[in-house]
């Protein structure tokens, strides 16, 4: 897969993408990452991106001009581009999403804007789609874009190592993971739970499945309403034994 980025601050992905995860992915080759500095493609001696806002207001607006010349200049090589503008008014990036977008054929062109925002005309002329991590503000869309990033590489073929991984984390059920314990087996007064050291891995399985959706009713109840038909017979068990029992802590 090929992704790029379209961003005044080249050195935030620079970082990242050199570590963990991410380097390896590079490094086998499962990811082809190139990063393009906005400044770039500007004629001024100032490399003016931004400007102010038409009709007043704080803040100062990129310019339309340098971004689409950008976006260009990328896919000048022909190859077939999913251009997405990372903006607050965007859709909302899910897990559903990194899991389409890890399986995407085309080139993926992330533009990160910053300062006030980004022209409107970027958004209908030059991005095929916006995109949102939430309902908060941002500096700017380079955190954004590597939340995405790392969502949907860690999902490719090869990058973790073990695609179990990957399998059994968070939303990848639908729901969240289940609580993970490691050595020492008491810590502080606490308990790693019994069955985790039983060895019985069918009653593992089982415990770890209840756990998950014990937290996902305590923490994101709309979660299992979301999900209410892909659960199972043996699901709506567990949920029932759980409202029994209780959640579990605040």
């Amino acid at each position: 897969m090929e992704i790029s980025v379209l961003t005044l601050f080249p050195e935030i992905f620079h970082s990242y993408m050199g570590v963990s995860i991410m380097k390896r992915a590079v490094e086998r080759g499962i990811v082809d990452f190139s990063v393009h500095n906005l400044r770039d493609y500007t004629h001024d001696r100032h490399r003016t991106v931004d400007d102010y806002p038409y009709g007043g207001g704080p803040g100062m607006v990129l310019k339309p001009g340098p971004v689409s010349e950008a976006v260009d200049a990328i896919k000048a090589d022909g190859r077939e581009t999913l251009t997405i503008l990372l903006s607050a008014g965007g859709r909302l990036f899910t897990q559903k999403m990194a899991e389409d977008f890890s399986r995407e054929g085309r080139r993926l062109l992330f533009i990160a804007g910053r300062y006030e925002g980004v022209d409107e005309r970027v958004a209908i002329g030059v991005a095929d789609m916006e995109l949102s991590i939430g309902d908060y503000v941002l500096t700017g869309g380079e955190l954004p874009a590597l939340v995405i990033i790392d969502a949907l590489v860690r999902l490719m073929p090869g990058a973790l190592g073990d695609e179990a991984s990957a399998e059994e984390e968070s939303f990848a059920w639908g729901i969240l993971d289940y609580p993970h314990y490691t050595r020492p087996p008491e810590w502080k007064g606490m308990r790693v739970p019994d069955m985790l050291l039983s060895g019985n891995h069918k009653e593992i399985a089982r415990w770890r499945r209840k756990e998950a959706l014990r937290k996902t009713l305590r923490m994101r109840p709309e979660l299992i309403e979301r999900e209410k038909d892909r659960l199972t017979e043996e699901d709506r068990k567990l949920i029932i034994e759980i409202k029994e029992e209780g959640y579990g802590r605040d």
